[in-house]
């Protein structure tokens, strides 16, 4: 039976509101909570990227529902020794209820420290090394490793993961579906595609979860709504590999000039048809998603949880 959850943008809220839509989201029904992990915002309309792990030890005290990250890039900004220890407390600070998303990342985030961005086939070959790194370590035992790309030396988690961390591969093509069935926990992508699931379960991920999800922007003028989600989240809409390519913000504003308010007015649930919002969510449940998380866009937060709460779970779960 899926389960829906709600998507955290730390790309556009400040640590307190983040906090808020945590407490709001428990309080409209949702079960789970997801957030993404971001150095930078997509564009600087967005405005905001706390950093991920302060936001999940915050979120342990705030409220009780199981938290994953939609996407961790354990690669390159961040060594997958380090990323194991943010993720071992917090999994011991949620109670055993987190998962660890990972994905082979976006040059926005991790370009920071000056290192080459990699082409696909070998971030993905990082990835893969970084997940058998991070399930070493996430047993508690001292680790010492030498690979193709990374080193570690004497290394041990003396605040391991007390129960199994659940470690999700991100995908978005054959190839990544592919390497998320051969080694992830479960499969991450974030569109109703059923070509993908069956490339991830054929690959080795049969019994495993789907995971993924939509943003929505909630409103009574389904106008301003599109006007809302075209201003903020344009970037969700470019085509092939750019979001995985581009720098900075300043280059994903450019190539947001390609996008249009029609496109984002058909691929965006808005405005306030119950039955637009729930079309679009159950596209995913009938590719066969275990879980879906929503992100609501924009200021328009309480009316959201409030339609949430009152229309659209209770139509979802019966």
């Amino acid at each position: 039976m899926t389960s829906f959850g709600c998507f955290l943008a730390t790309e556009e809220f400040t640590p307190a509101r983040l906090l808020e839509q945590a407490r709001s989201a428990r309080d409209a029904g949702f079960t789970r909570l997801a957030i993404s992990d971001h150095f930078h915002p997509w564009t600087d309309a967005q405005g905001n990227s706390p950093f991920v792990w302060s936001m999940i030890g915050a979120l342990s005290q705030t409220v009780d529902l199981p938290v994953t990250t939609l996407v961790t890039c354990p690669t390159v900004r961040v060594h997958p020794v380090v990323t194991a220890q943010a993720a071992a407390t917090s999994s011991v600070l949620l109670g055993g209820r987190f998962a660890l998303g990972v994905g082979t990342g976006e040059a926005l985030n991790e370009h920071v420290l000056g290192d080459r961005w990699p082409s696909f086939d070998e971030r993905a070959d990082m990835l893969e090394e970084a997940v058998e790194v991070m399930r070493m370590l996430f047993t508690g035992r001292q680790v010492s490793h030498r690979g193709r790309h990374y080193t570690v030396d004497n290394a041990r988690l003396y605040t391991a993961p007390e129960k199994p961390l659940p470690v999700l591969v991100s995908g978005f093509g054959p190839k990544a579906a592919g390497l998320a069935g051969r080694i992830g926990d479960g499969f991450v992508t974030m569109g109703p595609d059923e070509e993908a699931i069956a490339t991830f379960r054929e690959a080795g991920g049969t019994g495993r979860p789907v995971v993924g999800g939509l943003k929505v922007c909630w409103d009574q003028d389904r106008d301003a709504a599109v006007e809302t989600a075209y201003r903020l989240w344009p970037t969700e809409h470019l085509p092939g590999e750019l979001n995985q390519i581009l720098p900075t913000p300043a280059h994903f504003e450019q190539a947001s000039e390609l996008v249009t308010r029609r496109q984002v007015s058909e691929a965006v649930p808005c405005g306030s048809d119950a039955e637009e919002h729930l079309e679009a969510i159950r596209a995913y449940v009938d590719a066969g998603f275990d879980e879906v998380y929503v992100g609501q866009i924009g200021e328009n937060q309480e009316e959201f949880f409030a339609a949430y709460r009152e229309k659209i779970l209770p139509a979802l779960v019966g």
